[in-house]
């Protein structure tokens, strides 16, 4: 009996200890509290759309005033300075029967030559430079260089003077203004980045046939040295807008300077391709724009109708921004690759055999659209398989490379118009070969990208 009662007492008191936990438990948790004002404050964060980097190919405005601004200035970045380059063959054909026409067609070609040459070579630095600065300051001081070596380009007489002002301290100014506009407009665009730069590039094909007819004119009326300030003049003018227009998207980038920087993207298989087919191909690229408008001549044509060449090839001013737009939407490896070979057969097609007019200026309508596709095309293959943080210096680079064959294609074929006794076919053969090595490792390195589908858009 006493038994029963005592475990019936445990049993009650375990109830009690058990009920009063319970309530223990009860009293401690929150009770919530239906604030309106915090319940808004959690729908609004999850509703909040996640913050974009800026290098999220969604956060690209692709489009917009304020991203074709920045194209605007580009474009005359680039019709200031490689649509002046894009000009050299009307100062290799005056400089040969005028100031210098004591010295060789290949030992003057050294100061076109030496031009593209000191515009390219320079691409590292300038995109290293860009990276770390922005355009700004590249701008700033590749204006008033590139002005500076043209105003002393018109106070020249010999070929030591040519050499220092137009053949390096004119181009060294194009190379900071060009590459900053290269680098930019990318920063603004990803699916119609080709487009842009393509759009962009088309302000050298307007300044490449301005320009000549420019200088052409003005020579006739007031003489070399007021053309060249003339144009040194319209130059800076056009340049104060690119400097107030052009910027990157991008805030800089402040790494230090390492060698590393410029020789490990050569460890990339495609990024290596890709430089090496633009040698190539650059090798002979620009040996129709030096020496078109003495070959004109050499066959026949007036020296009227032959300065009016480099107009026959404002088609390259299409040939920059079509492909551009197909290139996006076709891909960009795919548009090189053709308009490249279209490039290379036009010149042993029909380039070789053109001995009259109408050939000659057929040859220059042509290869003006499918040679210009490179210049905007090429940067945007370097976009495509680059860091966007790292495109000013990968593109640079690029052109460093290239600034090489551009140095020693125009003296070579110089050589080789010697070696001919003033026929063309040996300068041609060279170009042409050069060119179809080119557009070849440009296959290599798209199937290399991505593999040898025909299909794909690469």
């Amino acid at each position: 009996m006493a038994e029963s009662i005592s475990s019936s007492a445990t049993i009650a008191e375990r109830q009690g200890s058990s009920e009063e936990k319970l309530c223990q438990s009860i009293r401690s948790e929150k009770v919530p509290v239906n604030d309106p004002q915090e319940s808004d404050l959690e729908k609004a964060e999850q509703n909040k759309p996640a913050t974009l980097g800026f290098h999220d190919p969604k956060s690209f405005p692709d489009g917009g005033f304020e991203a074709w601004l920045v194209v605007s200035g580009g474009f005359f970045c680039l019709f200031c300075s490689f649509g002046w380059i894009n000009c050299i063959g009307v100062f290799q054909a005056y400089y040969q029967e005028h100031q210098l026409k004591n010295l060789s067609p290949s030992t003057i070609a050294w100061i076109p030559s030496l031009e593209v040459f000191m515009m390219f070579v320079g691409g590292p630095i300038w995109g290293k430079v860009y990276d770390r600065n922005g355009p700004r300051y590249l701008l700033l001081v590749g204006t008033a260089f590139h002005v500076l070596g043209l105003m002393m380009a018109s106070l020249s007489s010999t070929y030591y003077q040519f050499i220092l002002s137009q053949g390096i301290c004119s181009p060294i100014g194009a190379s900071m203004v060009f590459y900053p506009a290269m680098s930019a407009v990318g920063t603004w665009f990803h699916k119609n980045r080709a487009l842009a730069l393509g759009v962009m590039a088309s302000g050298s094909s307007l300044g490449g046939v301005l320009f000549p007819i420019m200088i052409k004119k003005l020579v006739a009326k007031v003489g070399f040295a007021w053309s060249m300030r003339i144009a040194a003049f319209f130059i800076l003018a056009l340049l104060v807008y690119s400097n107030l227009t052009l910027k990157s998207r991008l805030p800089p980038t402040r790494k230090p300077w390492s060698l590393r920087e410029f020789t490990d993207p050569f460890r990339e298989r495609t990024y290596s391709l890709v430089v090496a087919a633009a040698f190539f191909f650059f090798f002979g690229m620009f040996l129709p724009f030096t020496y078109i408008v003495l070959e004109a001549e050499h066959y026949g044509m007036s020296a009227n109708l032959a300065g009016y060449l480099n107009p026959y090839k404002s088609v390259s001013i299409f040939g920059r921004t079509v492909p551009g737009y197909v290139a996006d939407r076709m891909g960009r490896f795919n548009t090189m690759i053709v308009t490249a070979f279209l490039s290379a057969i036009l010149v042993l097609a029909l380039w070789i055999p053109a001995k009259s007019n109408v050939p000659i200026i057929l040859f220059s309508t042509f290869y003006g659209f499918s040679s210009g596709a490179f210049v905007s095309l090429a940067p945007a293959l370097i976009a495509q398989i680059s860091d966007i943080r790292q495109i000013g210096m990968r593109t640079g680079t690029m052109f460093a490379v290239i600034s090489l064959a551009a140095l020693t294609g125009s003296p070579i074929g110089g050589v080789l118009l010697s070696r001919k006794g003033g026929q063309y076919l040996y300068l041609q053969i060279f170009c042409g070969v050069m060119m179809i090595a080119g557009s070849t490792i440009f296959v290599l390195a798209r199937v290399n990208l991505g593999g040898p589908g025909l299909k794909k858009k690469i």
